[in-house]
């Protein structure tokens, strides 16, 4: 975790309400990692005190930029947009626990819902980088609301959601997990909660659904790896990121908390990524 300040290179709005801003800071561009997030401090001038959290977008340790991509929904946010190139922020970062990758999967599958997609997209890049084949499912409430295909890899198969119909398939992206669920050796997540909730009921399903055995332990192995756990977590099949309004986002004023089957979980600290057995999704 490094306090910088970041230059502001570019700002542009590419969706309604929407905004892509790049910052030029080195030392997040090459000590971040996808599911990670960094906490803004906003002006004086905002009238605000505490910082924003944003999810890192993209982080390229070669040029040392990092992008946030964001939605205008108050006095910070709003005082963002106004921000000039060449201007800096104070930023806290990076934050929480990233995604965590099993070295054997080739297939991942990413679902994001509207401004989810900044949950997920730095992970496409990472696992283009290793060599691993991405699918992206994408859900908006219109054609209005798509994120743009071209500010992702060409790498990546982009498929679309929309509630109206305007593009792709009419109705919720959760609908489109059972095609590619046999293709993928892990998902991973990052939308409303009752998205999220969807997505990992279909996970407590998808073995049977697949016909894949269930094994007994064998005599002497091992106890199960914690819950929570990095390793845990690499063998869970969807893993989420939770978007919770922050605080501090160092995990002392426990704002953030949801609930998880073993107890309260701090979104800055536990997360913000989880398995999604981690989570008790009906307390959601």
């Amino acid at each position: 975790m490094r306090l910088v300040a970041a230059e502001l290179v570019e700002s542009r709005q590419i969706l309604p309400g929407q905004w892509l801003q790049s910052f030029h800071a080195p030392e997040l561009a090459s000590g971040s990692r996808a599911g990670q997030f960094v906490h803004v401090r906003t002006g004086d001038c905002s009238g605000l005190v505490l910082r924003r959290p944003f999810s890192i977008n993209t982080a390229d340790p070669g040029t040392g930029i990092v992008t946030l991509h964001f939605r205008t929904v108050g006095r910070g946010t709003e005082w963002m947009t106004r921000v000039r190139e060449g201007e800096r922020l104070d930023m806290l970062g990076p934050l929480g626990r990233p995604f965590e990758v099993d070295p054997r999967s080739r297939h991942l599958l990413l679902i994001a819902g509207g401004l989810g997609m900044a949950g997920v997209r730095m992970l496409a890049d990472e696992a283009i980088r290793d060599g691993r084949q991405v699918t992206i499912l994408f859900g908006a409430l219109s054609a209005a609301h798509v994120y743009p295909s071209n500010l992702l890899p060409d790498e990546v198969e982009y498929v679309v959601a929309t509630d109206d119909g305007s593009l792709g398939h009419h109705g919720y992206v959760t609908e489109l997990v059972q095609e590619y669920e046999a293709w993928a050796d892990q998902a991973f997540a990052c939308g409303p909660h009752p998205m999220l909730a969807r997505l990992a009921a279909l996970a407590v399903g998808r073995r049977d659904r697949l016909g894949v055995a269930k094994l007994g332990r064998k005599r002497g192995a091992g106890k199960a790896d914690p819950l929570g756990s990095t390793t845990a977590r690499r063998k869970s099949f969807l893993q989420v990121s939770m978007e919770q309004t922050m605080g501090c986002a160092v995990g002392a004023c426990l704002g953030c908390t949801v609930i998880g089957v073993e107890g309260p979980l701090r979104v800055c600290r536990e997360g913000p990524v989880f398995a999604a057995e981690e989570i008790a999704w009906p307390a959601l």
